[in-house]
């Protein structure tokens, strides 16, 4: 995992506990009024769920998304973590995971615009832009 410069932002801290299934470690970085939704880019799956609003919501989306979307888990290719000033950070992910949804192994590059407030995240906006098939 790479952030710009050598400052670790609490983005980079949640993605690395998301990715390791560290729940426990994921939630110690979030603010419990966490303002939280996944969009995807021209993608047919209903996605009206992956939205919550405190620390209890996000739970529940991460359950979900744990047992429909990522059963296997995810793996980080790269993420890099720009600055934007005043605690916004622009973060480009790139993953591999095997899909539940389309039932194969994909690489997927989303777009996280976050906020923070002592070292945890209030706000996080993901936008997923491309979900494609390694040939794995």
């Amino acid at each position: 995992m790479t952030a710009t410069a050598t400052t670790r932002h609490p983005i980079d801290h949640v993605l690395a506990a998301f990715a390791a299934g560290n729940v426990p470690e994921l939630l110690a970085h979030i603010d419990d009024a966490v303002d939280f939704r996944i969009d995807h880019y021209r993608d047919t799956a209903d996605v009206s769920w992956q939205q919550a609003r405190d620390k209890a919501g996000l739970l529940a989306v991460l359950q979900r998304l744990a047992a429909e979307v990522f059963p296997r888990g995810t793996r980080i290719v790269e993420t890099e973590s720009q600055t934007l000033g005043n605690d916004w950070v622009l973060t480009r992910f790139h993953q591999r995971f095997f899909y539940a949804v389309q039932q194969r192994e994909v690489e997927s590059v989303t777009w996280i615009v976050s906020h923070s407030v002592q070292g945890r995240l209030d706000y996080f906006r993901e936008t997923v832009t491309t979900i494609a098939p390694t040939g794995a």
